[in-house]
């Protein structure tokens, strides 16, 4: 799974830091509303970015940067992962990944060989509507294997889902309340079409409804909120 994608500079995807991001090309799940269909359904179509020019790049910016993030696609598919995150943590960054948690394998070693210092994990929806969300038959013991972990494994984390009218609904957010109850952080994302999604005639959830779903979260997780709506 070659490096695809290559953001030199954000200010969005890691709270409180400058970040640069790395996108990874193909992924094990076709979730309907994700934006990056050339990096899921035809990464053979991007074009392939060296990584020995992304550490290059980093090297300069050593005193621009404060971290680097792993995302895709779904970067624990690429048997170079480890490598390549060893080598950014030699330059000092803060790493976050990003992961659909379907590979709790290799998140545990990253982790336990100190790789990374902040994973953020999909929770596509409750598991019984995994399947409608994610778009293939995903094993939820691994996905709870992956949670379970990642609460216990003393890094930062925090659990998100993209929400999407047509996908998720009340009872839906009450499943997952149950399912990350106690967690650390938990937030619920804006979906956006920016017309590359898997799926056409998808709608972004309303504010109004974006709060009730808060609401029923409340009780549950201390610390939960929205991202990308306005305040």
């Amino acid at each position: 799974m070659p490096i695809k994608g290559f953001e030199k500079l954000s200010l969005l995807d890691f709270d409180n830091k400058v970040t640069a991001v790395i996108f990874f090309g193909g992924c094990n799940m076709r979730c309907p509303f994700c934006h990056n269909f050339d990096l899921v359904m035809m990464p053979e179509k991007c074009d392939d970015i060296s990584f020995d020019e992304i550490l290059s790049y980093l090297e300069k910016r050593k005193n621009i940067l404060d971290a680097v993030t792993f995302t895709g696609g779904e970067p624990t598919l690429d048997k170079n992962l480890k490598p390549m995150l060893r080598k950014v943590k030699e330059l000092g960054y803060v790493i976050k990944l990003d992961s659909n948690g379907l590979n709790p394998q290799i998140i545990k070693e990253v982790v336990e060989e100190g790789l990374v210092d902040f994973i953020a994990m999909d929770i596509k929806n409750s598991f019984d509507s995994y399947e409608k969300t994610c778009g293939v038959k995903a094993n939820v013991e691994k996905l709870k294997d992956s949670i379970n972990y990642i609460e216990k494994c003393g890094i930062n984390y925090e659990f998100r889902t993209t929400i999407v009218d047509e996908l998720h609904d009340e009872e839906d957010i009450k499943k997952i309340a149950e399912m990350l109850k106690g967690c650390k952080k938990y937030r619920l994302q804006k979906f956006v079409d920016q017309g590359t999604c898997l799926v056409d005639g998808l709608h972004e959830v309303s504010i109004e409804k974006a709060n009730r779903f808060i609401e029923i979260l409340k009780p549950y997780i201390e610390n939960v909120g929205l991202r990308g709506y306005d305040k």
